[in-house]
């Protein structure tokens, strides 16, 4: 959330229904392992759930940042000097530009289950990358944290 100094802080966390389904393979394995006998299909049940769990929370844990003058997106870390014009893409958008309008250069951090995401102008020269694609729950309120730290005075900011 922005707050004056225009920190943001989003997780992207995947849907409840990802979690049903990891305890679903747990309960697959379960299955397979049976003819094993019950202690197997019980190793099966919690191996098989802990791994898909642990699959779920990897893909589950990409975090959106602004912070310290830095946009941190994922293992992206740009600072917001080297950011220019953001765009709030609708759920319609957000699919065009992660698909048909996709540049192969572009850093996109995109899970496809939150649909709206924010699109922000690569304006470095020295930088190959167009454009960052964010998957984000809130774009505006990201595009505002964004602008927020564009026009804050860069005296206390820390270096990056």
């Amino acid at each position: 959330m922005p707050s004056p100094g225009g920190d943001y802080d989003e997780r992207l966390t995947a849907p409840r229904t990802w979690w049903l389904m990891a305890f679903g393979v747990g309960v697959a394995m379960a299955l397979i392992v049976y003819p094993f006998g019950p202690l197997a299909m019980l190793a099966g049940l919690v191996g098989g759930a802990a791994l898909a769990s642990a699959a779920v929370s990897s893909y589950g844990s990409a975090r959106i940042r602004v912070v310290a003058g830095s946009l941190v997106a994922g293992k992206a870390r740009i600072p917001v000097e080297a950011l220019g014009e953001t765009r709030v893409l609708d759920p319609a958008e957000a699919v065009a530009w992660r698909s048909h309008k996709a540049d192969p250069r572009a850093f996109m951090l995109m899970r496809s289950y939150v649909p709206t995401a924010l699109k922000v102008e690569v304006t470095d020269p020295a930088d190959p990358t167009p454009y960052v694609y964010l998957s984000t729950r809130s774009p505006q309120r990201l595009a505002e944290a964004l602008a927020a730290v564009r026009t804050a005075p860069s005296g206390g900011q820390a270096a990056v």
